[in-house]
């Protein structure tokens, strides 16, 4: 008798069409699938709390799946890896109750975006973080982020593909931390639309290199118009940090691949 479980995934997405299935097979879902059936000797779907794009890279994305055979939570783990390719990693497994939805019972979801300030492209780290040359005003950049705290309609940071019910999200927070030439994006909203950080980033960036000042921001939110802001910035650096659930549920929010970044 099969039953209920919760997977904690990393990937690196840039060899990837994204998270979601596709005919190709080349996305991160259909990897995923295929080495839990492959392990499980049946087959098995998934579900994803947040879908990410092509290049779009996560570090504690959350699925559920019905298991159709018993196995140790470790074996979940370490027999799943086992048929993945490497730059995916199941991080953790859990057994959940049969009603538990990765994506709807989520409180809360949150994305990082990395950046490279430095007058010379990223090498090594190329598709992992984004990158400007532009000196920025980390002060500037604090006054702007604030003005999208709170619930609104983020139109203007919508995709014209977005596909969500409605615009009006709430952003609970933006982080901005520095440490050397890299910088550092946290940002914690209920939900977010397709594109929203990326546009919001490129936004970011207009007022911290200085071509537009922070008051502009709060212009651009509220003309609930794609135009009236930034262009998309590049999806290396953006990262699904993952998303966050009651406490009860006792599901890990944080995992090593948290932390190597800076």
């Amino acid at each position: 008798m099969g039953s209920r479980w919760a997977l904690g995934v990393s990937y690196r997405g840039t060899a990837y069409n994204g998270w979601q299935s596709q005919p190709d097979g080349q996305t991160v879902q259909d990897h995923l699938e295929r080495a839990l059936s492959t392990f499980a000797g049946a087959t098995v779907s998934t579900v994803c709390a947040g879908r990410t794009d092509a290049g779009v890279h996560a570090l504690n994305q959350v699925v559920h799946f019905d298991a159709p055979v018993q196995r140790e939570p470790f074996s979940w783990v370490r027999g799943t890896n086992r048929y993945l390719p490497p730059d995916i990693a199941v991080q953790w497994s859990a057994p959940v109750a049969a009603d538990f939805h990765a994506r709807f019972h989520a409180r809360g979801r949150r994305y990082r975006y990395l950046l490279l300030c430095s007058p010379v492209r990223p090498s090594l780290e190329s598709g992992l973080v984004g990158w400007v040359f532009e000196t920025l005003d980390e002060q500037a950049m604090r006054e702007a982020a604030a003005l999208l705290i709170g619930e609104h309609d983020f139109s203007s940071f919508r995709s014209s593909e977005c596909q969500a019910a409605s615009p009006v999200k709430t952003l609970r927070a933006v982080a901005i931390a520095r440490r050397g030439a890299y910088w550092r994006f946290d940002f914690d909203a209920n939900a977010f639309l397709h594109h929203m950080v990326r546009n919001v980033m490129g936004c970011l960036l207009a007022v911290g290199s200085g071509r537009r000042p922070p008051h502009w921001l709060g212009e651009v939110l509220a003309a609930r118009d794609r135009d009236a802001a930034a262009p998309t910035f590049a999806a290396a650096g953006l990262y699904f940090a993952g998303p966050y659930y009651d406490a009860h549920l006792r599901l890990p929010d944080r995992v090593s691949a948290t932390d190597w970044l800076p």
